[in-house]
């Protein structure tokens, strides 16, 4: 193990943001330096908190099954490259893990049970970015081809592993993607100051290098029909994601300036690259309200707050979570408490049970206000408190209130493929849809989830598709698509 006595004698840090005043004032990443060199004076001993237990229950937490121990040890021992090494061995990308995944393996850390986990995140990102300063990642092409063809369906985190994994198989891959560039939400949904594109192109750089062919601007159904894309490749892999939006259906939806997050997200980001966006919608002035106070509403709030909002209000139909556990959400579950994010460290006000009833035009079709009222949550369903109803100005509204999934559109159709109950593409434990050769990976599979499920199911996925194709696998296969992860 790393320190003997390092959980009991160093305390827990975290990277230190820089300052609100300075931060909100350009669009880079958060931390000084970017995540992995913000700890960096201090990552050794944090490193050695880790206990190395005999059950690391931080790997059960970690659904693609991140060998922390062993790299946490080879950090406090300052040997990097293996660090590197062993980080890789399970994670194609930690990269973006370590900075957008909400680490449910720290919940899980055995140091967690009675005192603060070790800083596995903070730890795995430091690796990465020293690994990618000192030269060690490189191209790892295979030795030889196999002759068969895989076309996966979607760039996002599940599609790049599948892709990766993949090609250092052996098979000629080709990524399409209908953006005009290759990442899906990777690029245009998670804002620069969460993680920087940079982060994503050398990535991208590293696939081309090893074979990989990325083909953007193609939208699968459209531009290239189903059967075609069949006839084409001998195994074909969809990760399209779950982008179809949860609406609010409340009168006067139908105003404008009540905008999707998704909608509203991808066209900022653009504009922070250093693009152009005709007829923009833009938080510049307003009063913004957003609906959701999850992942996506942290980002808008960001967002907003980036663009000289005059007041944000992030509203949550839930109760405020409390600090600690509760008895129903026992260790090493992930436990649904308070959290703040970076965004919300930078403004803005977050209200926890309420529902909006009705939004309010201006007389001219655009939004002014939202009627509100308390809600006690009652077996699981809102029940409005009497005499709490209230106005809220707004200007702009930004709904973030998750994903139902999939879209049903002319490639599913095509593809002759099921849908199952939870409105995801059919699928069998080995990722296989009701069409053979056809498979599929991440949200559009198992529904609405983290990063981390994404490219441990396009790890798995991958396996399952090499298998397919030739018989046998000596790719690893983190998880069964069957699998749900262990949380309350």
């Amino acid at each position: 193990m790393a320190d003997p006595k390092g959980f009991l004698t160093t305390p827990r840090r975290v990277a230190e943001r820089r300052p609100v005043e300075e931060r909100i004032r350009d669009w880079n990443e958060v931390y000084p330096g970017g995540a992995g060199r913000a700890l960096l004076p201090i990552i050794a001993e944090q490193a050695g908190r880790c206990m190395d237990c005999g059950i690391p229950f931080c790997h059960q937490g970690c659904p693609l099954g991140n060998l922390i121990p062993e790299w946490n040890d080879l950090v406090w021992r300052g040997d990097w490259p293996a660090a590197s090494e062993r980080l890789h061995a399970t994670n194609n990308f930690p990269e973006f893990t370590g900075r957008l995944c909400p680490a449910p393996c720290e919940p899980a850390c055995v140091v967690a049970i009675n005192a603060d986990a070790v800083t596995i995140k903070n730890v795995e990102v430091a690796i990465i970015d020293k690994a990618w300063e000192s030269g060690t990642v490189v191209p790892q092409p295979p030795e030889w081809l196999t002759g068969r063809t895989v076309g996966v369906v979607g760039s996002g985190p599940a599609g790049l592993a599948v892709a990766q994994q993949l090609t250092r198989a052996g098979h000629t891959v080709a990524v399409l993607e209908r953006a005009d560039k290759v990442g899906g939400l990777l690029r245009y949904g998670i804002p620069e100051f969460k993680m920087e594109k940079r982060q994503l192109d050398r990535r991208i750089d590293q696939m081309r290098r090893e074979g990989t062919v990325f083909r953007p601007g193609v939208d699968v159904g459209t531009d290239l029909t189903g059967a075609r894309l069949r006839d084409r490749y001998d195994a074909v892999v969809l990760a399209v994601g779950a982008t179809v939006p949860r609406d609010l259906s409340v009168p006067g939806r139908e105003l404008s300036g009540i905008v999707q997050a998704m909608d509203f997200l991808p066209p900022a980001n653009r504009v922070a690259l250093g693009e152009t966006v005709d007829e923009q919608v833009t938080a510049e002035g307003k009063d913004v309200v957003i609906i959701g106070g999850g992942d996506t509403g942290a980002d808008c709030l960001g967002t907003v707050i980036r663009q000289r909002a005059r007041s944000v209000t992030q509203l949550e139909i839930m109760a405020r979570p409390g600090d600690v556990r509760v008895p129903t959400q026992p260790w090493p579950t992930y436990p649904m408490i308070f959290r703040v994010s970076s965004a919300h460290e930078e403004s803005g006000e977050r209200v926890y049970g309420v529902s909006t009833e009705q939004f309010v035009g201006d007389g001219e079709a655009r939004v002014a206000s939202l009627r509100l009222v308390d809600v006690d949550m009652r077996d699981g369903r809102p029940t409005p408190v009497q005499g709490t109803e209230r106005e809220l100005p707004a200007q702009l509204v930004l709904l973030a209130m998750g994903f139902t999934g999939p879209e049903q559109g002319p490639l599913i159709e095509q593809l002759g493929l099921g849908i199952d109950e939870r409105g995801a593409i059919r699928r069998d434990a080995d990722y296989q849809t009701d069409r053979p050769g056809v498979f599929v990976a991440g949200d559009a599979g198992r529904g609405q989830s983290l990063i981390v499920w994404a490219m441990a199911e396009g790890r798995a996925c991958a396996a399952a598709v090499d298998a397919w194709l030739t018989g046998s696998t000596s790719l690893p296969a983190p998880i069964p698509a069957t699998a749900r992860p262990l949380t309350a």
